[in-house]
């Protein structure tokens, strides 16, 4: 059992402290922990910019080291792995991947935040929107973070549905390319388990995504994307049985940004 996608309270939005939310995962009988909080926004010129939201440029080496110390004194429990969950801005990109490469990760997961101007969880956004077109811009931006080459994996990839349900029922072959782009570049997509936090339920990507996605051959991996430690490992053994169900026979974890294979 494991969960790749958790949070702690530096991003400003999680409660729980690293050691808690490893804790929990150890009481929840997991035998592999990521740690893998929002990285601060680099291209911004303050320290902290929307501390609500991910922690500050300074604090970063500071989360990495207390990752790095809680993986060794928890060595003999759970096994421990260091990663980030990366906002993906085209314009960014290289800059991101400068900065992570001088840090022991063992993986990064790239979601789309940001839109346009504003976050897809900003509810203000959603008055008068063209929700198709929302939509199909969200999604083509997915399959430019898969083919951009710098992330492992891609985090929770149909969140835009979040605060507008009605999103996720709207037909549009962009869903289809995303997909057709996420098999291509080789990148792993996760079963985020954290619908449940929002309006719309349930786990990302939509049941038929996920089974569109098992047609393409995308590769997947768990997160739960716990912003508390009670969340930690949520729904694992219904993730893994639906996968099942769907074909997959394997899914995948990393370390040292190296993918591995583990059977379902």
């Amino acid at each position: 059992m494991f969960d790749l996608h958790t949070h702690h309270d530096r991003c400003g939005h999680a409660v729980g402290s690293l050691r808690q939310m490893i804790e929990a995962a150890v009481d929840a009988g997991l035998d592999t922990i990521g740690v893998s909080d929002h990285s601060p926004f680099f291209a911004e010129p303050v320290d902290h910019f929307k501390p609500w939201v991910a922690m500050a440029k300074s604090e970063f080496p500071n989360y990495i080291a207390e990752a790095l110390a809680l993986r060794e004194e928890f060595r003999d429990r759970i096994t421990v792995l260091v990663g980030v969950e990366s906002d993906f801005f085209d314009e960014h990109v290289e800059l991101y991947r400068r900065i992570f490469r001088d840090y022991p990760l063992d993986y990064i997961i790239g979601s789309v935040h940001v839109l346009g101007d504003t976050d897809i969880f900003d509810p203000a956004r959603w008055e008068g929107a063209d929700l198709v077109a929302e939509k199909e811009k969200y999604c083509a931006a997915v399959g430019r973070s898969a083919r951009c080459g710098a992330f492992d994996i891609l985090g929770h990839v149909d969140a835009i549905k979040g605060n507008r349900p009605e999103i996720a029922d709207i037909a549009t072959p962009a869903v289809d390319r995303m997909l057709r782009d996420i098999a291509q570049a080789d990148v792993v997509m996760e079963v985020n388990t954290s619908g449940g936090t929002k309006p719309v339920g349930g786990w990302y990507p939509s049941p038929d995504v996920l089974a569109r996605a098992a047609f393409y051959g995308v590769k997947v991996t768990f997160g739960s994307d716990a912003h508390r430690p009670d969340r930690v490992g949520e729904d694992f053994e219904a993730v893994r049985r639906h996968l099942r169900d769907l074909g997959y026979r394997h899914w995948h974890l990393f370390r040292a940004r190296n993918r591995e294979q583990r059977p379902l």
